[in-house]
């Protein structure tokens, strides 16, 4: 029996009696030197749980190394790595590969079946330039073997260079994704390792252990980088610098099958022969998901510790005295629902407690944030301090103005409007109303939270629509006052793994509850060849003196679109469709009071239909609309979708969305549409948001806060996220200010990672 054996990748396997001589314990690695035909070996420890600071330190300089640096990468390959935001050897170890390739064995092109990647070889039979029935040019090359033959394409491609390299008889190792395409199977832009004549490709494939013979990671790439050099580039990183990766999570809180942080890193950049391809490929390894662990634990940790910071500073203990709310109470036409009474329950015993409030209130559309919102203003406002409500839009912002200011003129509490566009004395004024204390609430966008805004003496802060923001821009307005208090809002309902992401430092509070009157709204897709029966419907509300709203995407049409715009289509269905019935027009390139006018036109039923863009997904309330019609309703998001429908069904009356559609639906536009008509929930339709669109997008802006996590994906990995979410709280109950040593070395690794972003560099 041998004493030492090599695995398929080269890797050393010892015997029992061998390991414990060395006293090797998991995470170990062994050093090798040949000295005179003698095999030296040297346990490799890695910094323990209980490494001087100093050894840590070194550990953590080692993986600081430039990747320049590295043995092979000069200075082009490393400008190049850098658009990867790859700049350390540890920006290189948490750059995964983003899918595996099963280079194990080779298959006989006969037996090469669609939809999966494969390795196969052969030689060239023909190459050429060839042009579709379309005019769309491509490169064709046909390789065969002795069981069969298939075609490789290649389009956007130089044909000169192809022609030279694609020779006829030259033959080669290939793999790539196998696709149908007719009854002809065919890969698009392969993978190729030519061989040398003569040259055994099997052979080939034991002599590069690296590019074939296992499953091969495949990087994200950028122009000019390629697989070969990223994988030689990241095996030299692994192989050098795993050793210098330390545990920091203690490991009472971690779950149940973690890997170690190296063990898990090593697995995912070389995965040991008889992983699963499809868990790989699907990011759900053992590996993938400690290394999610990992990043959501400290991500949750900063959360916990932002909150408890919240919690203990000194805030401004409010007296509810009902000056201004009970006034106010009178004057709304309706009563407040049982959540919405609940809800500004919650607010009121947080803004008199001696702390700063931090909640988020969520509820969907209808659901009646906005009076919740005022009533906990005027809270302030009875205490003699200043509110600054925040909107990420200007037309919201003004909607927002119009509503508020309405209520409190007739209170004696003064509003006033700030958004970037205002200039000259407008602004001049509203400035000195806002520095002086005569502005008791402000009311607008980001220009509220501009350098030049000074408030006289503000004490709480509004933000509405909070998934447009993020944790800076609440903490900027933060530091416009004195730890005032934070109430964010969102109509948009965010699923609770999100939520947890993003607003883990905040209370919350959900108005689940719609008031009294509201219809259920049924929603049906209609393609373009009904749009006849679609206007006759428009004129079946309108007989029964109702009115309609028509949703367009675009202003006015480019000569690039083919969009449907709504300054083009108010005027052709006033003309040619609905001669017989008044056709009104808003959107957002109107004056303010051009908007309102039209806003109230339709409210007093002065207008039978009104022509929008989506500057009415917002801030409208007219009971009597109960038709809605969106044209190229496949181009909106969910979210939006689900805004805009929430304008009807205000009323006791029957109401009905019709999402209207050329038909030549995506497969994303598909999944949307039929969400749309399968439910009119908020929360559900969130998620089919968010799993379609994913984090970034769904949010609308990458302003909005989200973490770049590099491994973690909060869509896959949200039960992990619950359990770094519980781990960093137990922690938090067991060592409250991280003062142990312990707690110490968490805190340093908190703040090299999420310090900046979590404004948490004081905790330190």
């Amino acid at each position: 029996m041998p004493i030492l054996t090599l695995d398929d990748h080269n890797r050393l396997h010892l015997p029992e009696e061998l390991l414990k001589r060395l006293e090797l314990r998991p995470g170990d690695r062994l050093e090798a030197e040949l000295d005179n035909g003698t095999l030296l070996l040297r346990r490799v420890a890695p910094p323990s749980p209980s490494a001087s600071p100093v050894q840590r330190a070194i550990s953590r300089k080692n993986l600081q190394t430039g990747i320049q640096f590295i043995r092979g990468v000069g200075p082009k390959l490393a400008e190049l790595l850098a658009k990867k935001e790859i700049t350390t050897v540890e920006d290189a170890l948490f750059c995964l590969p983003h899918r595996y390739e099963d280079r194990r064995q080779l298959t006989p092109i006969r037996l090469l079946k669609p939809g999966g990647v494969q390795v196969f070889q052969g030689t060239v039979q023909s190459a050429g330039a060839t042009t579709t029935k379309g005019g769309r040019r491509f490169f064709e090359a046909v390789v065969a073997d002795d069981s069969g033959s298939i075609s490789l394409k290649w389009f956007n491609t130089n044909p000169v260079w192809m022609q030279r390299t694609w020779k006829t008889g030259r033959r080669g190792i290939f793999s790539g994704e196998v696709s149908l395409f007719g009854h002809q199977r065919e890969l698009h832009h392969p993978d190729v390792e030519w061989l040398e004549e003569g040259q055994d490709a099997a052979l080939l494939m034991a002599a590069d252990q690296l590019n074939y013979g296992r499953l091969v990671p495949v990087y994200p790439l950028t122009e000019g980088l390629h697989q070969k050099g990223m994988r030689r580039v990241m095996a030299q990183v692994t192989e050098q610098f795993l050793p210098n990766v330390e545990n920091v999570i203690p490991p009472r809180l971690l779950p149940a099958g973690h890997l170690p942080l190296r063990e898990a890193l090593e697995q995912v950049h070389c995965p040991p022969v008889d992983a699963p391809l499809a868990a790989l490929n699907e990011g759900r390894t053992p590996a993938h998901r400690s290394l999610a662990f990992d990043e959501f634990f400290f991500w949750e940790l900063g959360m916990a510790l932002k909150k408890r910071g919240i919690t203990l500073e000194e805030g401004i203990s409010f007296q509810v005295t009902h000056r201004y709310t009970k006034e106010l109470a009178k004057l709304l036409p309706f009563q407040l629902t049982a959540a919405q009474r609940r809800v500004l329950s919650e607010i009121k015993e947080d803004m008199m407690a001696p702390h700063p409030m931090h909640r988020l209130v969520q509820g969907d559309v209808g659901s009646g944030k906005t009076v919740v919102a005022l009533m906990a203003a005027l809270v302030a406002v009875e205490n003699g301090y200043q509110v600054a409500i925040m909107a990420p839009t200007e037309i919201l912002a003004e909607q927002h103005w119009h509503n508020i200011h309405h209520w409190c003129e007739q209170l004696g509490v003064t509003v006033v409007l700030m958004t970037a566009a205002m200039k000259g004395k407008a602004r001049t004024e509203a400035l000195a109303q806002i520095a002086d204390g005569r502005a008791a609430i402000v009311i607008g966008t980001h220009a509220v939270i501009q350098e030049k805004v000074a408030f006289h003496r503000l004490g709480l802060g509004i933000v509405d629509e909070q998934h447009r923001f993020g944790v800076l821009q609440r903490s900027v307005l933060k530091k416009k006052g004195q730890n005032p208090d934070i109430l964010v809002m969102t109509a948009t309902p965010i699923p609770r793994t999100l939520a947890m992401t993003l607003f883990g430092d905040l209370s919350l509070s959900v108005i689940d509850e719609l008031p009294p009157g509201r219809t259920p709204i049924e929603t049906r897709v209609f393609f373009e060849s009904r749009r006849s029966q679609v206007y006759a419907m428009v004129r079946e509300e309108v007989a029964q003196g109702r009115q309609a709203y028509l949703i367009y995407p675009l202003v006015e049409e480019s000569e690039k679109s083919d969009l449907k715009a709504a300054s083009q289509m108010a005027e052709h269905l006033q003309q040619e469709v609905f001669p017989e019935l008044r056709v009104g027009l808003i959107h957002g390139r109107m004056k303010p009071e051009e908007k309102e006018r039209a806003m109230l036109s339709f409210k007093a039923r002065e207008l039978d239909i009104l022509v929008a863009t989506t500057v009415i997904e917002v801030g409208i309330d007219v009971p009597n609309a109960t038709l809605m019609v969106i044209e190229h309703a496949e181009r909106f998001g969910l979210s939006q979708l689900h805004q805009l429908r929430g304008r009807v069904g205000r009323g006791s009356h029957r109401s009905r969305c019709i999402l209207l559609t050329p038909g030549n639906l995506s497969e994303d536009g598909r999944k949307r549409l039929q969400v749309m008509e399968a439910t009119t929930d908020g929360f559900r339709i969130a998620e089919a948001d968010l799993e379609i669109r994913g984090p970034g997008d769904f949010l609308g802006t990458r302003q909005s806060g989200m973490p770049d996590f590099r491994v973690a994906s909060i869509l896959r990995d949200g039960s992990i996220l619950e359990q770094a979410r519980d781990a960093a709280v137990r922690l938090l109950a067991e060592d409250d200010g991280l003062g142990s040593a312990e707690g110490q070395r968490l805190r340093e690794e908190l703040v090299r990672r999420w310090g900046t972003r979590l404004e948490l560099a004081g905790i330190a």
